[in-house]
């Protein structure tokens, strides 16, 4: 039995990640090979073209590697079922020529799904293509997503999200998550789960985005209070922080220094010092072989229930799953 095959496009920027574009290609070249398992060698599914962005024919990955591939994107005359835009290495800027923003603001509406794994969200926003629409993108730059595109609804939590016709996906594997849920959303669950386990993967991975990213952003060095407080706090966060106390270290008043706090850093102390808590438990659970209870004592997060109840708020899974997930290889089991 043949079937018309669904021509999926992935479009190579310059300076992509190898994984971000290897990683699908293997799903969608193992659901065409599950499939044909399973209804003969004559069963067509997806037809697969690697192209540039560009006009020439090679592009430069980020990494020591060339990659030849099918074409350009302007080269494709027929009908494209999904077009999916892979990450690059975090420039400054995207290395996208007008024209290729162009060309996805006339094809956009006649292709089934358009994609963006990684970093590549931000040519879908640059496009207009995520104008008022949920999407991701890698941790590191939900703050640049939104400081630029502020028109974009950034969810930071899943590892892809779809909306309408736009997907977009997370960092670098995100993009393998992506793919195997088209590939279910297009075939069903059994093609889907014969592909994750034969790359030894999760058909949904567990967890979510949360438990990659930190929790403080990057304004900490720039803090004057931070800068003040965090030797102090480091040694002392086992303790009841109150905002008198914190307040007292810096010579300032409890009402000052809430106020000044939350001017430098955009949240109150309490909720800083909770998630100063949760990222030192992390370290804890991914470095050391310290039990959970004494993690929780030694963090100030009170005993093993409060800290649960702290990380499945804040990073959405539990403290003995996230070391199970981020332990250091180099610890006993």
């Amino acid at each position: 039995m043949t079937h018309k095959s669904k021509l999926v496009v992935i479009a190579v920027l310059p300076g992509s990640r190898l994984l971000t574009l290897a990683g699908p290609v293997d799903v969608f070249s193992f659901a065409i090979n599950a499939l044909r398992d399973m209804h003969g060698e004559d069963y067509t599914s997806y037809e697969m073209q690697i192209v540039t962005a560009t006009p020439e024919t090679a592009v430069q990955l980020n990494s020591p590697l060339n990659v030849v591939v099918h074409g350009s994107i302007y080269d494709i005359h027929q009908p494209i079922d999904t077009l999916i835009v892979v990450g690059w290495g975090l420039p400054a800027g995207e290395p996208v020529s007008s024209r290729f923003y162009q060309w996805l603001q006339q094809q956009a509406s006649s292709i089934r799904r358009v994609a963006a794994i990684c970093v590549g969200s931000f040519v879908l926003a640059r496009a207009g293509l995520l104008h008022n629409k949920r999407a991701t993108t890698h941790w590191e730059v939900y703050d640049r997503l939104r400081e630029q595109f502020p028109d974009v609804i950034v969810d930071t939590t899943p590892f892809f999200i779809k909306d309408g016709n736009i997907y977009t996906a997370g960092g670098v594997t995100s993009g393998m998550d992506l793919a195997l849920a088209m590939v279910e959303e297009d075939y069903g669950r059994e093609v889907a789960l014969r592909v994750a386990r034969k790359l030894v993967i999760h058909l949904k991975r567990p967890g979510n985005q949360k438990q990659f990213g930190g929790l403080l952003p990057t304004y900490e060095v720039s803090s004057p209070l931070l800068l003040q407080l965090r030797p102090w706090l480091l040694e002392h966060i086992h303790e009841d922080l109150s905002v008198e106390k914190l307040a007292e270290k810096v010579h300032m008043s409890a009402r000052n220094f809430a106020r000044v706090f939350l001017k430098e850093t955009g949240m109150t102390p309490a909720k800083f010092i909770e998630k100063f808590r949760v990222e030192l438990a992390r370290n804890y659970l991914e470095n050391s072989p310290l039990s959970l209870e004494e993690i929780a004592l030694k963090c100030g997060l009170g005993g093993l229930v409060s800290m649960r109840r702290v990380f499945l708020r804040h990073l959405e899974i539990s403290p003995g799953t996230y070391r199970s997930t981020f332990r250091s290889a180099l610890l006993p089991e």
